[in-house]
């Protein structure tokens, strides 16, 4: 699947949410349903610094495309971390360059975040553009 399409279906399932609390809540679900990360996992190299949560990031690179893990001990970025990994898991690194999260603004996902979540939320997509970026140079 695409990024166009699974955009378009985030957009669309999310878009049916009308109510904003209801919205977060299918985003706390969304981390809620993703295993916690291995303790082995948790250390400073996949940590994503600039967040007040604790918050990981495992990224991986197979067969030309870009794989990611989290987990947070917070549960609101949790789900947003869950949602991007999700979003741009499986996807080559070209892709994933030219797909920023931006379109989750359309469905009221981050003018509704506190400034720290913003925040956390623009860390987790430079730390996912810059493994695509490393990895784009290593495949062209």
């Amino acid at each position: 699947m695409t990024l166009a399409d699974k955009k378009h279906e985030l957009l669309e399932r999310l878009s049916r949410i009308r109510d904003a609390q209801e919205r977060f809540a299918y985003v706390v679900e969304c981390g809620r349903r993703q295993s916690p990360l291995e303790e082995l996992l948790k250390t400073d190299e996949f940590r994503v610094e600039g967040c007040l949560a604790k918050l990981w990031l495992v990224p991986s690179f197979k067969e030309g495309k870009c794989f990611f893990e989290t987990d947070s001990d917070s549960a609101i970025m949790k789900g947003i971390a869950v949602m991007l990994c999700e979003f741009y898991s499986g996807q080559t690194p070209e892709e994933i360059a030219a797909t920023d999260p931006s379109f989750l603004k359309a469905v009221g996902i981050t003018q509704h975040l506190t400034p720290n979540r913003r925040n956390g939320l623009a860390r987790i997509w430079e730390k996912i553009r810059n493994f695509a970026a490393d990895h784009r140079e290593k495949t062209t």
